[in-house]
């Protein structure tokens, strides 16, 4: 969508640099996975220094000394600091910027202190690395994902990882809820493609839609004649083309499957009418389609 946004050429033109540029920003996605999870790293070494430096304090109330170990000792950001393959990607594709931007370690690392999360943790009698894996996903999911701070020193870093962060959250999550003591190494570095059938797709998604954007525009215009013609040359008509894309070249993606998902991206995208918009004029192309009987489907699960 936002390599479809961005092309200012023809149908005539080369492609490859675009291409290009979605595949790089598919990359990057992975950058900021890594990124995310070097903040980790980062958060677990606080733990350390200021336990380190608090020492002496804590020492008196032996309780505290405990609270403040636990954290330290967490298994699963051990698992992650400790994860020799994870930190060679990270220095391999200079990632571990945390150094210089420490103040973002302190402002995550201060937030957990002060929650109610750390307290109940703390206090909780139970080490297992049950209870560690539920504190850091409750963590990630209360505290780090949701940094407004955070958020804006993404924006600043690179331009597409604000639209990439909830994928990468979510993935982040995910890799967390599988993870055991007893996973390999690889578990924390799943691949970005299913396979390179899914790569493909993204390329293919692309390519396709701008060798017919014209004659994808004229089938819209042709559904759209209520509605306003300036929503054709907004976000709305790119998602339409790229959806009508998907009805005729991709024969093994049902048709209520792509109109669900571009629902779903124009809402989190475009304007509140987007999605009536969009649904009202994918309906009446599918119904045309059936009415002709134009088989564009084959497979199981395609009404």
């Amino acid at each position: 969508m936002q390599s479809m946004y961005a092309f200012k050429g023809t149908e005539s033109d080369d492609f490859s640099k675009d291409e290009k540029f979605l595949l790089h920003s598919l990359d990057s996605m992975y950058d900021l996975y890594l990124s995310i999870l070097a903040l980790i790293t980062e958060i677990h070494k606080k733990s350390k220094d200021y336990n380190t430096k608090v020492g002496n304090k804590l020492s008196t109330t032996a309780s505290h000394n405990v609270s403040g170990v636990k954290f330290e000792d967490n298994q699963l950001l051990h698992l992650i600091s400790g994860n020799k393959m994870l930190q060679e990607h990270i220095t391999k594709r200079k990632l571990n910027f945390w150094d210089l931007d420490f103040e973002y370690v302190d402002i995550v690392f201060k937030s957990i202190l002060k929650s109610a999360l750390y307290e109940d943790y703390m206090a909780d009698e139970e080490v297992s690395f049950a209870t560690d894996k539920k504190f850091i996903i409750a963590v990630y999911t209360e505290i780090i994902a949701p940094n407004e701070k955070l958020y804006d020193y993404f924006e600043d870093k690179r331009l597409t990882w604000v639209d990439d962060l909830p994928v990468v959250n979510t993935a982040i999550l995910k890799v967390f809820r599988k993870l055991k003591l007893t996973s390999p190494d690889t578990t924390l570095l799943p691949d970005l493609y299913k396979d390179e059938d899914d790569k493909k797709f993204a390329s293919d998604l692309l390519i396709k839609t701008l060798l017919n954007s014209s004659k994808f525009k004229e089938e819209i215009t042709n559904k759209a004649k209520n509605w306003d013609g300036d929503r054709l040359a907004s976000l709305d008509g790119v998602l339409l083309k790229m959806a009508i894309c998907e009805f005729q070249k991709f024969p093994s993606i049902p048709f209520k499957v792509t109109i669900n998902e571009y629902l779903e991206i124009a809402k989190e995208y475009s304007t509140p009418k987007s999605s009536m918009f969009i649904n009202g004029i994918l309906d009446k192309i599918v119904k045309e389609y059936q009415a002709n009987n134009m088989d564009l489907k084959s497979g199981r699960g395609l009404i």
